[in-house]
């Protein structure tokens, strides 16, 4: 059985995104890493989701929907650099603000869907959403006040989301897309 997991996406990352025209286009890539700078996508295995969020003036969004394909560096990556000083994947540099350049950056293969920064998370959602850790404990959002979200810490990294709360993202992401046909 698949997982399903949400990363929160900065606002650097998405300016970036919105800056290089990403937006409409769907990611054939994104980047975990060993460092706090950028998420470890630990545990996301082939098949598993991944809701990459972003928060706004305290509303979150979906920005994208996107399926684990795998964790390996392929063809599509480009070379390995020779040096420390050169580009980690220079076959992804149109992607490279998803973290291509984050301390141990590892190539996270994906089949996603298009970037969007209309999508948000309807308040009475936020409120209920749950994430579970592998011993199984679950917890909610933290400083959700209203519908809206004050404070974005407990939102920043790579979490594991309990199967009700993925099927309701689920549910948002494939609303927006009847209403946009994509």
């Amino acid at each position: 059985m698949s997982d399903a997991f949400t990363v929160l996406w900065t606002h650097d990352t998405c300016r970036g995104l919105r800056k290089a025209g990403r937006t409409g286009e769907r990611p054939p890539v994104a980047f975990s890493g060993v460092h706090s700078s950028l998420p470890a996508w630990s545990g996301a295995r082939a098949d598993d989701e991944v809701y990459a969020l972003h928060v706004n003036r305290r509303e979150v969004f979906v920005v994208s929907r996107m399926r684990v394909i795998d964790v390996e560096r392929r063809d599509c990556c480009g070379t390995a650099p020779a040096a420390w000083e050169g580009p980690a994947y220079p076959g992804h540099g149109d992607w490279s603000m998803l973290g291509a350049e984050g301390c141990g950056a590892e190539a996270v293969h994906v089949d996603a869907t298009p970037v969007r920064f209309d999508v948000p998370i309807p308040g009475e959602l936020l409120g209920r959403l749950t994430w579970r850790n592998r011993r199984g404990r679950t917890r909610t959002l933290k400083y959700v006040v209203d519908g809206r979200l004050e404070n974005s810490i407990s939102l920043q990294g790579f979490y594991r989301l309990t199967d009700e709360a993925a099927a309701e993202l689920a549910a948002v992401v494939g609303s927006a897309a009847l209403h946009t046909g994509s």
